[in-house]
């Protein structure tokens, strides 16, 4: 898979996305991440990509004109168009199901907003998709971008060890995932249960199950979500 983010801070994202997991998997050339400045496609000699939004009102607003270059530089040798991602507030919001969904692509282009956001105009002329990480609102798209791209590039093939490393993870099959202990045995007077002591692997098998069944209507509650 390849991923081109489109960002004001190209720098913010490759220290994190060359990092940890993420960062071997790019090394390795399991996902090719591609991160472009869109300062560099501004005919302003200050590199602005901003301006005051019509209508009044605070705060600015990104032009649509050096966003569209960008991703037409992007997209100038390519067979076919890129799904491309706008990480906008008001987008679906991300769950695993949507991670499934996208991880399926063979390109995606993420578009990172920031002051008020892009131009509408932008979003309607190229956008496939806006994406949300949830009911809140952060400074700019670049971490809600880098979110998508490591929830996305942990499930490509290779990226891990086992896909089992993450179908028993939270979220992956419909259920929270179940605790986990190491050593010590015992730590503050709290003992590792002694089902996961016993060797028996049905009867760990079961109580992992049970539990990821509690945790899952426990954050259930939390969430204010009906339960079934």
């Amino acid at each position: 898979m390849r991923i081109d983010i489109v960002t004001l801070f190209p720098d913010m994202c490759d220290i994190v996305l060359n990092e940890s997991i993420i960062g071997r998997a790019r090394k390795s050339k399991l996902v090719d991440i591609r991160i472009h400045n869109i300062r560099d496609y501004s005919d302003d000699k200050h590199k602005r990509v901003d301006d005051y939004p019509y209508g009044g009102g605070k705060g600015m607003v990104m032009q649509a004109e050096p966003i569209y270059r960008c991703i037409q530089n992007i997209i100038l040798y390519l067979d076919l168009k890129p799904f491309i991602i706008y990480m906008s507030p008001k987008g679906q919001t991300l769950t695993q199901n949507k991670i499934k969904e996208v991880a399926i692509k063979n390109h995606m282009i993420l578009i990172c907003g920031h002051y008020e956001g892009v131009d509408q105009r932008l979003i309607d002329e190229i956008v496939d998709e806006e994406i949300s990480i949830g009911n809140y609102v952060v400074t700019g798209g670049e971490l809600p971008a880098m979110i998508l791209t490591d929830a996305v590039c942990r499930v490509l093939p290779g990226v891990l060890s086992d896909q089992e490393c993450f179908k028993e993870e939270s979220h992956y099959n419909g259920l929270i995932e179940y605790p986990h202990y190491t050593r010590p045995e015992v730590w503050k007077n709290r003992s590792v249960p002694d089902v996961l002591l016993s060797g028996h692997h049905e009867n760990i098998k079961k109580w992992r199950q049970e539990q990821s069944e509690i945790q899952t209507r426990h954050t259930m509650r939390l969430n204010n979500i009906n339960l079934k």
